[in-house]
Order: C-alpha cells, then structure tokens, then sequence
C-alpha cells in the first residue's frame, strides 16, 4: 500500500531524485508568490513513451484536425495510421530499437508523421536543421552512427554530397525523401495558399540523386498499405530510454549530442500544457522549427499530446501567418520576437483579425519593451518570454502568464530548481548580483552523446543535486524573476537562432584565402546581433573581398551561420599562449555599435 512518502515521492515528479528536500528547497523560493495558482509546484511525469501521447490521442479524438497545411487537414487518426505505416516501413529497412534515425526538413505534416515513427519504431530522433549544407552534414551521418536519414526532395542533393563523401563504412545506408505535395494540393487557391515567392521551392518535383551505397525510398512508397503485413506493435521503450539526440555546438569543437529520453521530453511536454492552459480545443501556429528544440517540444509535443491543432507553416511570412491566424482561430501561438515586429509592420496588418489568440510568448531574443506594449495596449496581450538550452528541453523557465515581466526570462517552470551561483566558488548569489544560472529538474538531459568529459563538465553538484551549467550569465530579482546579462560561453544569438564561433571558425578554415578567422558578434537592429568574422587573408590573395568570403559562406554553410560583414585585418590579437583573443576584438566591435 503507498505510504505517505510514497505520495510526496510522486508529487515532485522528478524521476531520478523524488524526495522531500527538494520540496523544502522550492518552497523557500520568492517566485512562488506569483505562481499560478491552479498549479502544484511540481508534476509526477508519466511513465509511459512519447509515442503513446500520439496513440492516445487518436484513440480519444480520431475525427479531431491534428494538423492543417495549406488547406489540407489532417485527423488524429490518419496521423496515426500514417505514423504506424512509415515505423513499420523503417522497421522493414532494419532500424531496431537505439538506433538513430536523422530527421532533416523544414515545418510540415511528414515532419511530424516521420518524427512519431522514429519513436514508434523504438528508435531514436536526430533533428537536423535544414539550412545545413553538405560540409555540415557529414558530422551528423558520422557521430550519431545514423544510417537512415528522412529529408524533403529539395535538400536530398545535399545529403548526397555529404554521404558519398565519407568513407564507405559510414556512408547512410537509406535516405528517404519526400515533397512538400506529398501533404497539400499544389493547387490550394485561398487564405491558406502559400506565397507566391514559395511556389518553385514547394512545387518543384526533385529527381532523386544518385548515390553510393545509399538506397533511395519516395514517402508515397513507404507509406503505401502493404496488404498482409502484421500491424505494428507498441514500441519497447522505458520513460528511460533515449529519445531525442539533437545536436549543440559549444566554444569549441563540432556540435554536441545533447542525450534526451522520453522523460525529459515527457516532463516539459505535460508542464508546457498545464502552464499555458492547453487543452484540446487549442490551436497553435506552428511556425518556430520544429527541428528545433523548442518548436519540438513546446509546439509539436505539447500540442499532439494536448490534442490540440497544429496550424503548420514551413518559413516565416508575415502576411500568410496574419492570414492564418485570423483564419483558423489560432488560440496559441509560440514565436520569436522579430516574427510579432515583422508582422506588426505588414501594410496589411488592419485586415487580420488577433482576437483569437490567449497567450502569445517565446524566446531567442528579448522582446522590446515598446513592442510588447502595444501588444497589451491594442490586444490585451500580455507576451509570455522563457528561456531554455537544448540541453534542458527547452523551457527551462517561463513568465507566469498573468503575472510576466517584460524582458524577463520568467521563473523556473513546474518541478524546477533553477539558481544564480559564482561560477568559481557556486556560492548562490543574492538578488541583484550577477552569476550564472544554473538548472536542476527532470527535463534536464543526461549528458552529451559520446562526449563523457564534456558531460562531466557540464553538471556540478550543489547541496547534493546535479545541476546543469548554462554558461549564462544572469540575476535574480526581489521576486524571484531571473534576467539574462551575458554568456560565459561564446555564443551568438541571431534572431533566435545560436550561432557558436567556433564551428563557423572551423569551416571558414577551408576556404583557401582564410590564413586565420575570429568569429563575433556585431549589432543589427533587425536581428538583434549578426555575426561578423574578422580574417587574415593568406600571402597571395590579397585580391579576395568581404563579399567573396561570404558568397562563400553562404554556398558552405547555413545561411544563419554565415558572416554577414567581414573585416580584414594583418593579425589577430594573440595571448603569450598563441590564443587568440576573441574577447579583446568583441569588446571591440561592442565599443563601435
């Protein structure tokens, strides 16, 4: 029979540390005064997988839309069926249970249906962000041992590139390719057709690359009903099991794995719910990626487990996104800030309708104050900032909706101890002092994919907890409010997007004019920082301009990543070590903005 402790046990919800101390250590915290008060504190996380969120909401809502793209609309139930099919279908290429499975494309239905076949095939979910070209590419075929890949026919080319340059052994061995058609009619003719501009990207029929040693499948094929075959069985997966692998870059070297099972995932999908009010009537405008973190857990998983209706939009378009909000009633909608600033400057915008929406929020960047403002003023919006890291499923913390601070990063979310210590001594810091934040809770992940001395690195213990460093600088307010100042790590934040030095240095170094690169951050009043590379051209190629280093960028990387102004100069500022100083020529550029 339970027993009182057992209960406490399970009311913190914390799979791997349920005890009574981290209730005590919670409830000292100054934030609780303005929690919602329909919510516990903490959340006991379901045992059961991801994949079961999706089951179950088709067995309660079959007829219910799950997924609207261009007019085309999709049903719990076809969902469902689509989702079991392609499982069954990546079972029959040989995936078992582990294995990774890389997903690479922008927003659309297959996205979705491929990301819950993963998972219903027992296996485990790469994201990858599209924008990455062939170069990149090859880190994620090589370090999570993928050798199935699921992309859209406009992005195969590259995936062929990135293979066929690797060495036999750790070449894919399947490569699954879809169009955008395969989900909508090309010929959707109202609110809901897509920008002229997008025709050629989403229309164009792509022929499928030759490749070597690499089997090629189109989605109708591995979506056909196959007469005869047994249906597929419920995966054999624990709440322990690894789930999600996306990837993370650092200061230094290629991107990291970022380990997360279907707890983690679990725990930010039920508590994201339960904080925004969702239930299954919500409609949410999936816009943000959903190979992203939190386009992944805080839009698709939140709202397919919620039962709620995915209104999907592939790339930002100011004009198609009013349309459909006001079109489908759009309840919810999770963005970054320069998406509301875009869409409030539409000459269009007096025709779209906003009275819909409950809750409006994100993250990535800070929200202008005067912006947010207007948002209150002119819709009653109070707009909902968070923050978050790959590596704690993001969010981590989140704005009480009645009760946000503008351009606050919010308090922890459900089940979460987060603090502000000295990043020398981890002494907590007192409200007003800068230190970093540091995260412990159940949607923190356990560690990165193959990189156990990073991993040890990345977790201290404080009072007997592990938590997450975040090499964010920040402070905590007289209410419990955390803010953001600044990153010990090197990293910039453009338009939402992270951009790490040290990978674009890496790839800059191939160019044959580059002797030497320094990534930075430079201001941009759009993007709120862009990225900048500072170059020693190589003897003998003097003649190379700023617009051929980032032509060349563009063609040799994601177009987020590459430098948008170049400044060339006859050395880097070095350290008596031979380091480069990257601080001394920020703190530079920051003097000149």
């Amino acid at each position: 029979m339970p027993t009182a402790s057992t209960f406490r046990a399970r009311g913190v919800g914390v799979a791997t540390e349920c005890t009574t101390p981290l209730i005590a250590t919670l409830t000292m915290r100054a934030h609780f005064k303005f929690w919602p008060h329909r919510l516990p504190h903490a959340i006991t996380v379901p045992v059961t997988s991801l994949w079961d969120n999706l089951a179950t909401s088709a067995r309660r809502y079959p007829d219910k839309p799950a997924l609207v793209f261009f007019g085309t609309v999709l049903t719990y139930a076809q969902l469902l069926q689509k989702a079991q099919r392609l499982a069954q279908y990546l079972r029959g290429l040989g995936v078992q249970k582990g294995d990774r499975v890389v997903l690479c494309m922008q927003n659309c239905p297959q996205l979705v249906i491929a990301h819950f076949a993963i998972l219903g095939a027992s296996a485990v979910v790469v994201p990858v962000n599209p924008m990455n070209r062939a170069q990149e590419l090859q880190h994620y075929i090589t370090d999570p041992d993928a050798r199935v890949a699921i992309t859209t026919a406009d992005l195969a080319q590259e995936w062929a590139l990135a293979s066929d340059a690797l060495e036999p052994g750790q070449r894919l061995l399947h490569l699954l390719t879809t169009h955008f058609t395969d989900s909508f009619d090309a010929d959707v003719s109202s609110e809901d057709a897509p920008p002229v501009a997008w025709h050629q990207w989403l229309l164009t029929q792509h022929a499928m690359p030759s490749m070597q040693g690499t089997r090629l499948h189109r989605w109708d094929q591995a979506l056909a009903e196959t007469p005869g075959v047994v249906p597929l069985p419920e995966p054999v997966v624990d709440s322990s099991d690894l789930a999600i692998l996306p990837y993370t870059s650092g200061t230094t070297g290629l991107p990291k794995g970022c380990m997360h099972t279907h707890a983690s995932i679990m725990h930010n999908s039920v508590a994201a719910n339960l904080w925004v009010n969702g239930s299954s009537e919500g409609i949410s405008l999936a816009v943000v990626p959903m190979f992203h973190i939190t386009g992944m857990v805080s839009v698709m998983h939140t709202t397919i487990r919620g039962a709620g209706t995915l209104v999907i939009m592939p790339r930002w378009d100011r004009d198609l996104a009013g349309r459909l909000i006001s079109h489908y009633k759009v309840t919810h909608w999770t963005n970054i800030p320069t998406m509301v600033i875009d869409l409030l400057a539409s000459p269009r915008f007096a025709e779209y309708d906003l009275s819909s929406l409950v809750l409006i929020g994100g993250g990535g960047a800070a929200m202008p104050q005067a912006v947010a403002q207007r948002l209150l003023e002119e819709f009653g919006l109070r707009y909902v900032e968070g923050y978050g890291l790959t590596e704690t499923a993001a969010p981590s913390h989140t704005n009480p909706p009645d009760h946000p601070k503008q351009q606050c990063l919010g308090i922890p979310i459900l089940s979460t101890d987060a603090r502000v210590v000295d990043p020398d001594t981890l002494q907590e810091m007192p409200v007003g002092a800068q230190g970093e934040i540091v995260i412990h809770g159940p949607e923190v992940f356990q560690g990165y994919w193959k990189r156990p001395e990073a991993t040890v690195a990345a977790f201290v213990q404080i009072e007997g907890k592990r938590f997450f460093r975040s090499g964010d600088l920040g402070y905590v307010d007289e209410d419990g409010y955390f803010f953001l100042t600044d990153r010990l790590k090197r990293m910039i934040n453009a338009s939402g997007f992270k951009v790490w030095p040290a990978e674009v240095e890496a790839l800059m170094y191939r160019h044959p004019a580059v002797a030497e690169a320094c990534i930075i951050a430079a201001h941009d009043s759009y993007r709120g920082e862009t990225v900048k590379a500072v170059v020693v051209r190589k003897v003998g190629h003097e003649l190379v301009t700023e617009h051929d280093i980032i032509a060349w960028c563009r063609e040799n990387m994601a177009v987020y990543k590459a430098p948008r102004l170049v400044q060339f100069v006859q050395a880097l500022p070095k350290s008596g070590t031979g380091k480069v100083m990257w601080r001394a020529l920020q703190e530079a550029e920051r003097g000149t903005a």
